[in-house]
This record gives structure tokens, sequence and C-alpha cells, in this order.
């Protein structure tokens, strides 16, 4: 996690908002020509194809860059495209992997602009595909990660901003803890690993942040999140201590799930074998 993954994500965002105010006027081709050197597509590809293309694209860049590794890039590109569909209320694909099969993978640009190989240190189709395939949960659901994670982006941008003054209260931490807290109290044992890996994700980008900040504001003694609610006004190190109790509660729920699905398999198993 850096802070060009969040200035890449905030230029798709401004470049070509999707939103009441901007209802789809803008080319899609348009920022793909910002974007990418050479653009053969035509300009009746998708927005939202458009838009994830070029920011595949931009990220391609950043991981060259600072050796940011290819799958936890792709991670950051689905969590922004779910969030994206999740955005459009006439969408009724509740499934990233269905969404993605019928709208995406097949798109001529897309195939045209993503390389199928692991040739480079590049995302690649193979990685999205893989990634995607393995996110088992709604596409709801991986929208929520993705608003947890924009506050950590925007944390990031807070801290990264020219002339900062490292200050004990950090603005953007507040929404960032309530982010969390929303993430934590929507889980659901059945929605397994994929949960526990996008937890654990948003856990070690927030670990990196946390020692990012106390290397450049090593004088600051005790971090605080500016208040926003009444349960924003702890330090920092109450996120981390939710991301230590809330990742040993999800994995027990989902061990105790995995051993109560066992059970019932070898149950079902002994009533077959004496119907015999």
């Amino acid at each position: 996690m850096t802070s060009k993954v969040c200035d890449s994500i905030n230029f798709i965002n401004k470049s070509f908002d999707d939103g009441p105010k901007n209802p789809g006027e803008n080319n899609p081709s348009d920022l793909l020509n910002l974007v990418l050197s050479k653009n053969n597509c035509s300009s009746d590809v998708p927005k939202l194809i458009s838009d994830f293309i070029a920011l595949v694209t931009l990220l391609n860049g950043i991981g060259s860059d600072d050796n940011l590794a290819t799958d936890k890039l792709v991670e950051y590109a689905i969590l922004w495209l779910s969030y994206k569909i999740n955005q459009k209320k006439e969408n009724k694909t509740t499934r990233l992997d269905d969404f993605y099969t019928e709208h995406i993978k097949g798109n001529d640009c897309y195939n045209e602009h993503i390389e199928t190989n692991s040739g480079s240190n590049k995302i690649y189709m193979e990685v999205i595909n893989e990634k995607i395939e393995s996110m088992n949960i709604d596409i709801k659901d991986i929208s929520n990660f993705y608003d947890a994670f924009k506050s950590l982006c925007n944390m990031y941008i807070e801290v990264g901003a020219e002339n900062y003054q490292c200050n004990k209260c950090l603005e953007n931490a507040g929404e960032f803890f309530e982010k969390c807290e929303n993430v934590k109290n929507a889980f659901d044992i059945n929605k397994g690993s994929s949960y526990l890996q996008l937890w654990s994700s948003l856990s070690n980008d927030y670990n990196i942040f946390k020692q990012e900040y106390i290397g450049k504001c090593y004088n600051v003694s005790s971090l605080v999140a500016c208040p926003r609610s009444s349960v924003t006004k702890n330090t920092l190190i109450t996120i981390a201590i939710i991301f230590v109790a809330a990742s040993i509660l999800l994995g027990v729920s989902y061990k105790y799930s995995l051993f109560g699905f066992r059970k019932r398999s070898q149950k079902q198993h002994l009533r077959e074998m004496l119907k015999k």
C-alpha cells in the first residue's frame, strides 16, 4: 500500500465521475486516451469497463516503481470495481464473478489492453481471473471493504500532504475506525475465507501506514483520532486492537462453521450407511 495507489484511484474517480451530476456524458475513450499511449477502443465501451482498464494500467506503473505485489494491486482494483458496481442501482448481479464473466471478460477492449501472461512484473489477466473467482462473497460485502480502504487512503493523503505538520489528532482516522467497525459488525460466518482474506489485507495495510506515520512523526508520542462521534475518541492503538480482536473472532467463527459443516456431513453419511 502506498499513497500512489490512492492517487491513482482518486484520479480515476475525479476524471470519470458517474454520479448524478454527470450521468454518463463522458466518452469512455477519453479517459483511456489519457492513460494509454494508444487506444483503439470504440466510444461504445461501457464506462465501468473503461475505468477498470485505466485503473489497472495506472496500478501497473505503480507496481513496477514501488515493488508492490501484483496480487495486491489486483485486490485494490477489484475493491474499486465492486464499489462502482454496487453504486449502480440498475445492476441486479450480486456476485462479482458473474458480473465479470458477463460484462468484462469477453470485452474486446479489455482483452486488447490487459496482458495474458506473467512475462513481466505487471497485472495480467490470469491473476485477475483467479482473484475474482476466489472472492465468493457478494459485491455489496466487497464494497464495504472499499469504504474502509478509501478511508485509509484519506489517511495516507492527509499525512503525505506537502508541509504536513505532525499533529496528535489525525482527521481521517475517526472515519477509518467507523468503517472498520461497520465491516466487522457485518460479518457472517457463512461468508468464510474470502471475508477473512480481505480483513487480513486491510489490517496489513493499516500496519504499513502506522509504521510509515511513526517514521515521519516520531516526535508525536500519542496519535489520537479527531472525534467524529463517541466511538472515535480513542488512539490509533485502539484501531490495531480492533483488527487483532476481530481477526481472532472471525477466525474462530469460520473454524467453528467448518467444524459444524464437517459434523453435519458425518451425520448425513452415518444416516445413509444405516439405510443400507
